[in-house]
């Protein structure tokens, strides 16, 4: 299996057959119609559904740059293991359920909302975005094969991974880059949320955090 983020593959089978959910062959990844978007309406499980277990994308297959350009606002948190070695130890179902429920709350805190927190991707590599209402802007470039994104801007250079979901995309990171993310870059002044997300993102090896984004 190609390294980059692989979502919550062991556990969509068994929550899909719980609910009763069919599931769709894409052709590269598989992917479930669910509402996400904390404190929106959804349920939990729909969070859980729609921001992890639903999303899945092997190694940034049947997603380009193309597919990338355009508005994405906020929609909810997102979360994945590095590949599924990780997500077996880190406990699959249970553990990822209890790291997208922890991680939506802590957001809400931190003031990340969609109104404010957004990301527009150009066709000739630039980007606009704002965190928690602060703008930024800056250069970009995507690896198609593995997922990987790196926002470019006059100050830092902050890499995550990009996984295409159901609703849209998934903008995630690892512990340090989501911090410097919320802290340096969307200047989020609640220390306790940002913690807590450092804390959930370091929390299970190979586990990266952000934002499930729609159009």
């Amino acid at each position: 299996m190609k390294k980059g983020i692989i979502a919550i593959l062991a556990a969509v089978a068994l929550l899909a057959t719980s609910c009763g959910m069919g599931m769709n062959n894409t052709g590269y990844g598989y992917g479930y119609g669910t509402n996400t978007g904390y404190g929106t309406g959804g349920s939990v499980l729909g969070n859980v559904l729609g921001s992890i277990l639903g999303n899945v994308l092997l190694g940034g297959y049947g997603f380009d740059a193309s597919s990338l350009a355009g508005n994405w606002n906020y929609n909810g948190a997102s979360a994945a293991f590095t590949n599924q070695q990780t997500l077996n130890k880190a406990g699959g179902v249970n553990a990822a359920n209890s790291l997208i429920q922890s991680l939506a709350p802590n957001f809400q805190a931190a003031g990340i909302t969609k109104r404010n927190t957004s990301f527009n991707f150009g066709t000739d590599k630039t980007f606009n975005a704002q965190v928690n209402g602060i703008p930024f802007n800056g250069t970009y470039t995507f690896n198609k094969a593995n997922g990987e994104i790196a926002l470019k801007t006059a100050a830092q250079t902050i890499k995550g991974n990009v996984m295409k979901t159901n609703n849209g995309i998934a903008l995630m990171f690892d512990a340090n880059q989501m911090t410097t993310l919320l802290q340096k870059v969307g200047k989020v002044n609640n220390a306790t949320a940002v913690a807590a997300v450092k804390q959930l993102a370091q929390s299970q090896n190979g586990a990266r955090v952000g934002f499930e984004l729609t159009k």
